[in-house]
């Protein structure tokens, strides 16, 4: 039995064989893949939105801001790994950062972030490096003996008495005090506004917010390691005002015109 073959035309070459066109669904998986993962790609290695949930780092970052972050700058983090790429910079005292907290399972759930996950993303400042001594002393925060003094029009104190008193959930600091130095004795017992001196080993940051008494950050959870970083928030590509107006249409009615556009330092 012989194969077809095609027929000739009038001169005398075969006739070109039509291709089938492709089906739907195949069209579909053909034109939009590839679309799909360069956007991935683009979100895990690149850049990637992130919301300002709290007023943790007010006024630098407002609730409703929404920031442009930089996965490039500590190394995109590769999915489903605890590894992550090289990076064209390493975290310095002062940045504002995007990170992995350390597990929050040993703070009362109030603390926690919506949907109660204990590992959640945040945004915070890096306050201290490896081989950087840190304390408080009644809500003046000393790094390497020099005051540092709150960030301008950040909110008022509101701790209340809570910020004397002495948790279970700040004796992680022990592990990392100096008993004693030039100074001053370590606190027996820390709390919100006295602990330390910490010193910060290597391969770990210390991270607060600027509004530091609506924080809960490095003081609560622990000191972040290397691995943990995500990117750094270049600029606030969109704001509106979360209390304002009427629900569902806050995003439209409470744009903060002025805050676009806005680079994070």
């Amino acid at each position: 039995m012989t194969s077809a073959k095609p027929t000739p035309d009038s001169s005398g070459k075969p006739a070109p064989t039509s291709k089938k066109p492709m089906g739907p669904v195949l069209s579909v998986i053909v034109n939009v893949l590839p679309v799909i993962v360069i956007f991935l790609v683009a979100r895990v290695a690149l850049a990637e939105a992130y919301r300002i949930p709290s007023g943790s780092m007010e006024p630098t970052l407002l609730v409703g801001d929404w920031l442009f972050v930089n996965k490039l700058v500590y190394g995109p983090h590769i999915p489903f790994t605890e590894k992550s790429l090289p990076g064209y910079s390493e975290p310095k005292r002062g940045d504002v950062a995007v990170f992995i907290s350390p597990s929050q399972i040993n703070l009362p759930s109030y603390m926690w972030v919506e949907g109660g996950d204990l590992t959640p993303t945040l945004v915070k400042r890096v306050i201290g490096v490896a081989g950087d001594t840190l304390y408080m002393r009644d809500g003046m925060l000393f790094l390497n003996g020099v005051a540092q003094p709150r960030t301008k029009d950040s909110s008022d104190f509101t701790a209340g008495e809570g910020a004397n008193s002495p948790e279970a959930y700040f004796q992680w600091q022990h592990k990392f005090e100096l008993k004693s130095s030039h100074f001053g004795e370590a606190v027996e017992h820390p709390t919100l506004h006295n602990w330390g001196p910490l010193v910060i080993p290597a391969g770990n940051f210390f991270m607060m917010g600027d509004n530091r008494d609506n924080s809960v950050d490095s003081r609560f959870y622990g000191i972040v390691p290397r691995e943990n970083f995500r990117g750094s928030p270049m600029f606030v590509y969109y704001s509106f005002d979360t209390l304002r107006g009427v629900d569902y249409f806050r995003a439209f009615t409470q744009i903060r015109w002025r805050r676009l556009g806005t680079w994070i330092r």
